[in-house]
């Protein structure tokens, strides 16, 4: 079942080293992922029985007010105001950016695709070191202050999340492996393009960073990853030392930790991603990414799927959607991190 954004194994490494206040947020962090793990797996999302306005989001945002709480009084409601609180704000627009996305680009309405209302919470917990949906809503930490800022504070950190649902909803990509890293690689081209659609980015001209602003001042990093350099997002002794995500198949990495290496291995397929949008030109949004959403919804997409076989999908669904030169182009993407997408 898809984790929370932040790893357990750099949560672990936070645990063993650093000052009292990060060790006891990274142990306390741990123990509340695996609790909500635990109750994830009991709370898939259920596509929306009444459908809203198509175009228009239905968001909601509360404060749990540090409890360990994922109630929590109402600060802001579809269309209201801003309130002054920048994670209450921050988490506001990026359900909103998230819906923005896959509505005017995939003509999705919401995650299950029929108008399922955005909800978030934050100020979850004491210095809780992580952002995730649950299967209904968003709930964001403030981060310990000392290694990560708030986690309202990425946008794309919110478009990978919720995207989490929109995989479950049209794939179920079993989350282990292979498939659980096509499943994390999946929010985090989803995540990016959340990102470079709000900011008016091309593919070019992107950081292609995922969590961009995420690491406190004084953290030996950029981002928690990078799609375009797997491997270069982080090299801190806090966070367990480099950042270990491979850019090739060839330096995959077995491990029977991170559910099977997902959130490591899924350097790979995003680093394919990332070359496909760059080579097609333009935005990511324009050819890349209704090439994998088409992917997402395939028939042929086996919930245990490999990258190979998820590759040659999208080498498929590029020559369906556009033209040959097109579908070479993601073969060659895929052929330059050592997958054979058939």
């Amino acid at each position: 079942m898809p984790a929370p954004i932040i790893p357990s194994y750099i949560l672990e490494a936070l645990a063993q080293q650093g000052d009292d206040r990060v060790k006891q947020a990274a142990s306390r962090t741990l123990a509340l992922d695996e609790a909500f793990r635990a109750a994830r797996e009991r709370s898939l999302v259920v596509p929306s029985q009444t459908v809203g306005t198509p175009g228009s989001p239905d968001r909601t945002i509360r404060d749990a007010g540090n409890a360990e709480t994922t109630q929590g009084k109402v600060v802001r409601a579809e269309g209201e105001n801003p309130t002054g609180d920048a994670a209450a704000d921050e988490a506001y627009d990026g359900l909103g950016a998230t819906y923005d996305l896959f509505w005017s680009v995939f003509e999705r309405d919401s995650i299950d695709g029929r108008g399922l209302p955005l909800q978030g919470v934050v100020h979850y917990g004491q210095d809780y070191d992580n952002a995730f949906w649950d299967g209904t809503q968003m709930v964001f930490g403030d981060g310990d202050g000392v290694i990560f800022n708030r986690f309202t504070i990425a946008v794309d950190v919110i478009g990978h999340e919720l995207a989490h649902g929109v995989t479950e909803v049209e794939a179920g990509l079993v989350y282990r492996d292979q498939s659980g890293a096509l499943n994390e690689s999946v929010s985090d081209c989803f995540g990016s393009m959340v990102k470079q659609h709000a900011l008016g980015q091309s593919a070019e001209g992107a950081d292609w960073r995922i969590g961009a602003g995420l690491l406190a001042e004084g953290v030996n990093g950029v981002a928690l990853r990078s799609m375009r350099a797997p491997g270069t997002a982080y090299d801190d002794e806090r966070l367990g030392g480099k950042d270990p995500q491979p850019a090739h198949f060839d330096d995959y990495v077995t491990t029977s930790d991170d559910d099977g290496g997902v959130h490591i291995n899924s350097g790979i397929p995003n680093r394919a991603f990332y070359l496909a949008a760059v080579a097609l030109g333009g935005n990511s949004w324009d050819q890349a990414g209704p090439i994998w959403y088409a992917t997402l919804q395939d028939d042929k997409l086996r919930s245990d799927s490999t990258f190979a076989a998820f590759a040659a999908l999208t080498v498929a669904a590029a020559a369906r959607l556009y033209d040959d030169a097109v579908s070479a182009a993601v073969r060659n993407a895929w052929e330059q991190v050592g997958v054979d997408a058939g």
